[in-house]
């Protein structure tokens, strides 16, 4: 009786398994194993995606690489058999026991591509041709063909070659890489440990990633495997449009663990054009340096919700300063778009033309006002430190008094000297700051210079404890300092006064 009632209860849950089986086999849609569309992608674009081949020489260093002596212990019965036979030797390696620089050779890399033009126009990674003496095409089919550099940005990591097809060439268009969706699937084609043409596929896994890689970050994230030698290959969608460059992967190993990175087709559109046109990059130029509206400056600014690029210095030669725009003002909108942080605005200033003229759009004092502002061109100037004389003299112990966990007092000469502060600083000088104050955990320190509080200038301690007592008064919880460094660079902190 028990057997029989177990024997149909085995064969209902056999059934039912077999059922579910059945049905993965069978009736699960297609996208749950991928879209059949990516042998269709693939085999549409896959001619257009090169690999890039690069060589430079470099200096063989003595008692390095294969052709070196080998490190042998003290004694051992084959020191005086190598030494003999490097000291002999000619070439890489030989010359002295201690190794002297053999003639210099050749290293090879590979990397990446994919062409735009069929005039022979690539796009790849700047890394990929970075420092090369000579630089190759490789078409899919493995013709080999010598290409050019017209221009490359390190900025976003972008380089264009120009290469003479020996044949009619398959070309690849951009897509809007902004109308990407977070699980939308992506193919990825490059050459992946030398491998040549290969194929991975994924999906969208973020947008607009940060990863302080650059000034400009803004990567695509995704799972598709990208691994060493995918550098400079394209990220496709389903419509076989490139919506990204295949650039770099946060990997232990260096191989793929399903987190890469493309610049966005986007910005790669923006920086081609500009370097087939000059060979270079213009990139927009405010003139403004930028930092965050953290909670407790937006609470101090009267900013609901925090948001925006705070300006904290004006450079005097810039395009800011004759348009009217100030320290503290808070940038929430440019040329239409919104700011919501320092990366938002200086991403879009970059890619705003050289002599536009736009309407910039910042709070301040709690209104806001539209400022013209006709843009510059950035540039990269040489950081040149001065040299400043360490043998001063001691001077006299300042006058100090204490607020927010700081010593201050009035700058003068002895002061100015003894943190090497620039004649145009004007304000009250940190001389001490209390290692368990709100102003050391905000990196507050000694010959740092208070420039304004709650943005009134202050010239002394007192008009400093001043404006703390009456913000107390007012129900306020914290201060807005704009304080200066001793080169006159500015920045915002806000201090707590409870």
């Amino acid at each position: 009786m028990t057997a029989a009632t177990i024997a149909p209860t085995r064969l209902r849950l056999g059934l039912a398994a077999l059922a579910v089986s059945a049905f993965s086999v069978f009736g699960t849609p297609a996208h749950a194993r991928g879209p059949e569309g990516i042998a269709d992608v693939a085999e549409k674009v896959i001619d257009a995606v090169v690999n890039i081949s690069t060589s430079q020489t470099v200096e063989a260093k003595g008692g390095g690489g294969s052709n070196a002596m080998p490190q042998l212990p003290p004694g051992s019965p084959f020191e005086e058999f190598f030494d003999d036979f490097f000291k002999n030797r000619k070439g890489p390696g030989g010359g002295s026991k201690g190794g002297d620089n053999g003639p210099p050779r050749k290293t090879n890399s590979l990397g990446s591509g994919f062409i735009i033009d069929t005039s022979g126009v690539v796009v790849t990674n700047n890394h990929v041709i970075a420092d090369a003496d000579e630089i190759n095409v490789i078409l899919n089919d493995g013709t080999k063909i010598k290409a050019e550099l017209v221009g490359v940005d390190k900025k976003t990591d972008l380089a264009v070659l120009k290469f003479k097809p020996p044949k009619p060439l398959v070309s690849v268009k951009f897509g809007d890489s902004d109308k990407l969706r977070l699980g939308e699937w992506v193919v990825a084609i490059g050459n992946p440990f030398s491998l040549g043409g290969t194929v991975t596929a994924g999906i969208v896994s973020a947008k607009n990633r940060d990863i302080s890689s650059g000034p400009y970050d803004s990567y695509i994230q995704t799972d598709a495997s990208i691994n060493r030698g995918n550098s400079g290959g394209p990220l496709f969608n389903l419509d076989g449009d490139v919506i990204g460059v295949n650039t770099l992967i946060i990997s232990p190993s260096g191989g793929s663990i399903g987190i890469g990175f493309a610049v966005p087709s986007k910005t790669v559109a923006g920086v081609v054009d500009q370097l087939r046109q000059f060979g270079e990059l213009r990139r927009g130029w405010l003139g403004v340096r930028i930092q965050s509206v953290t909670d407790e400056i937006a609470e101090s600014l009267n900013i609901k919700p925090p948001r925006g690029a705070l300006v904290a210095g004006v450079d005097d030669k810039g395009p800011a300063k004759p348009a009217g725009i100030e320290p503290g003002d808070v940038v929430v909108k440019f040329d239409g778009k919104d700011v919501k942080d320092p990366k938002d605005l200086s991403r879009v200033v970059a890619d705003t033309a050289v002599g536009k003229e736009v309407d910039v759009i910042v709070i301040r004092k709690g209104q806001e006002e539209t400022k013209k502002v006709t843009l510059g061109r950035l540039q990269d100037p040489d950081k040149v430190q001065a040299a400043v004389k360490a043998d001063e003299p001691a001077p006299e112990k300042p006058v100090t008094q204490k607020a927010l966990g700081l010593d201050l007092a009035a700058l003068n000469k002895d002061l100015r000297t003894r943190y090497k502060i620039k004649d145009s600083v004007k304000g009250v000088v940190v001389t001490s700051v209390d290692a368990n104050s709100d102003a050391a955990e905000k990196r507050l320190s000694a010959g740092d210079v208070i420039v304004e509080v709650a943005q009134e200038a202050v010239s002394s301690g007192a008009d400093i404890q001043k404006r703390v007592d009456q913000l107390k008064k007012d129900g306020k919880k914290s201060v807005l300092l704009l304080v200066s460094n001793a080169d006159g660079e500015l920045r915002f902190v806000a201090l707590s006064v409870q």
